[in-house]
């Protein structure tokens, strides 16, 4: 898997895939800078009008429900029916599910009405969507019912997807298969929109991946070293921000070779 995730890292870097979001106003220009970073180009177009057209060009589609309203969620669905046709990655971030009923029915409309491609949620969003349990503070992860790695199986089965829980460990999961990420660094919990990020570099890989699992695990790691390394040389969250970015575009194959923490684990 290492060789995996740094083989796709120079891909992302050498085709430079277009990664269409329509996210959050709280962390839109973090992920459009964590998406630099990492090498790929962002676009952020929400407008119901263009969206369609938008995610046809891109190589994948970012959809976060951090500040929703209904009409973002109608033009998230269209983006998302508009991927759909070309074989566009999408990747949701079910941001805050489970903390109101207009949240969880809003990732759940998505869901049922596109194919998302990749879920990628703390562990209290994928409890929810999992239909096991998990609490959510606001749009903070109380953590879910259960043991993580079978939440996490239990919500790929459920939604016919790929789902990367982030946490302690990061889990990412589908049809039997699993990866354990422990790459990562406390201080992530400590700035807001890092998980927003995540899933921008998880669009990244997608696009220039074959296999949704395995680009969402290579994703994880690229992020989880990021912050490892953003850690070491930062004194508080707001240092922390700007190491993190120039750590996502100085990430290199020997590093993710070298230091990427995975296990792989079937049969689950």
């Amino acid at each position: 898997m290492n060789t995996y995730a740094a083989t796709l890292l120079e891909t992302v870097r050498s085709t430079r895939p277009l990664i269409h979001h329509i996210t959050n106003t709280v962390t839109i220009n973090d992920c459009a800078n964590a998406t630099l970073a990492i090498g790929a180009a962002p676009v952020m177009a929400g407008a119901i009008e263009e969206v369609g057209e938008m995610a046809g060009i891109a190589g994948a589609l970012v959809l976060n429900i951090g500040t929703l309203s209904p009409a973002q969620v109608d033009a998230m669905v269209a983006a998302g029916k508009a991927a759909n046709a070309h074989d566009i990655p999408v990747i949701l971030d079910p941001v805050g599910v489970g903390a109101t009923t207009l949240r969880t029915k809003s990732a759940e409309k998505i869901l049922r009405e596109c194919t998302v491609t990749i879920i990628k949620g703390n562990a209290g969003e994928i409890g929810v969507l999992a239909g096991s349990g998990g609490t959510v503070r606001g749009v903070d992860s109380g953590g879910c019912a259960g043991n993580p790695l079978e939440v996490a199986r239990r919500c790929a089965e459920r939604w016919s997807t790929v789902v990367a829980m982030t946490g302690e460990t990061d889990i990412v999961c589908e049809n039997g298969e699993a990866y354990l990420i422990r790459n990562g660094s406390p201080m992530m919990e400590r700035l807001s929109g890092t998980g927003c990020m995540a899933a921008s570099v998880v669009g990244a890989f997608a696009a220039a991946g074959d296999d949704p699992v395995k680009s969402a695990a290579a994703a994880l790691i690229a992020f989880g070293l990021a912050g490892e390394r953003a850690e070491r040389e930062s004194a508080g969250p707001y240092s922390f921000r700007t190491a993190l970015f120039d750590e996502l575009a100085s990430l290199s194959q020997e590093i993710i070779i070298s230091e990427a923490q995975v296990e792989q684990i079937r049969g689950i």
